[in-house]
């Protein structure tokens, strides 16, 4: 075997069919949509922040191949909970022949598993909850109201997490794009580890859930966005996994050409989604991208890429390809 002394050209040699071809085509199809002046959003369904996506993904960030993310509630908080406990996760490689009792032993011992890797409940989650309750308080005390990820941000921007980085901080994507200042869109935060927190405080009746801004007002912002930045090369749409994280900002193009009529409302100009889910299930996740079409969200003439693998195998090679490692 020839040896490389790239990623990319390793991909163009060897990924030439199948779900090998089609992610080279999409990676080139992202660069292209970049080259045009294009910005491109980034949705993260399932694990990824505990797959450590970040290690690619945020050099995505820091090179302005990404300009907006959707994300689950999950994927936002377990960036940072990896950042702050990573010496404290433990990794189970056996983890299909775990009986119940095995799990039941992993609970009693502070974890919580996520297929192979298991997250400490104290380490990360509730560490996280010591800095959030300051940050909800204060913003109640003032009188505002602020988006799931605004909280975050201030949280990161405050430096106050620094003494308890125990990976490289440059593999965090959510401090990348906090350093950045990218906007991000959590649909669902609250059916998550601190919405849940949140909404514990807010039923013993020490925080109003008023502070914090809706799904709605998410989608009501998103829209002005998409409307100032949709002209040019357009808003690309790069898809991993499936979920509301990708469903719900999609929709802002049908929402606003359709519900709201108003006219010249450009479709997304890529679009690229990483599934395994199966298309004959009914599942809007595993859609092919020409179902899309029906709705209003893409065009015929739009460049469209489907790989049906492993998002924590794809991921990173696509974004390795992107940045011409």
């Amino acid at each position: 075997m020839k040896s490389y002394t790239s990623l990319s050209s390793f991909l163009e040699d060897n990924f030439r069919h199948f779900n090998a071809a089609s992610l080279v085509d999409a990676a080139k199809g992202y660069k292209a949509h970049l080259n045009k002046d294009g910005k491109m959003m980034i949705t993260l369904a399932g694990a990824m922040s505990t797959a450590e996506l970040g290690i690619s993904l945020a050099e995505m960030i820091r090179q302005d191949k990404v300009h907006i993310i959707s994300c689950t509630g999950a994927n936002l908080e377990e960036d940072i909970m990896n950042l702050v406990a990573h010496n404290s996760y433990k990794r189970v490689p056996h983890y299909r022949d775990l009986s119940p009792q095995d799990e039941m032993a992993l609970l009693e011992e502070g974890f919580n598993r996520v297929t192979d890797t298991c997250i400490p409940e104290e380490e990360a989650f509730r560490k996280l909850q010591r800095h959030l309750i300051e940050h909800w308080k204060d913003v109640q005390n003032k009188g505002e109201r602020l988006f799931p990820h605004e909280f975050m941000y201030r949280m990161l921007k405050s430096g106050e997490l620094e003494t308890h980085y125990e990976t490289d901080a440059k593999n965090s994507w959510m401090l990348a794009a906090a350093e950045k200042n990218i906007p991000i869109i959590v649909p669902g935060w609250e059916d998550s580890t601190t919405g849940n927190i949140f909404a514990s405080y807010c039923y013993s009746g020490e925080l109003s859930p008023s502070i914090m801004k809706s799904g709605v007002e998410y989608m009501v912002w998103l829209a002005q966005w998409y409307k100032e930045n949709a002209n040019g090369g357009g808003i690309g749409f790069f898809q991993i996994g499936g979920g509301i994280a990708g469903d719900f900002p999609i929709c802002v193009v049908p929402m606003l050409s359709q519900d709201l009529n108003e006219k010249d409302i450009p479709c997304w100009s890529y679009f690229c989604q990483i599934s395994d889910s199966t298309t004959s299930y009914g599942s809007y996740s595993g859609a092919v991208p020409n179902e899309k079409i029906t709705w209003g969200k893409l065009l015929e003439s739009t460049p469209k890429y489907i790989v049906e693998s492993d998002a924590s195998i794809v991921a990173p090679l696509i974004f390795g390809y992107i940045l011409g490692i």
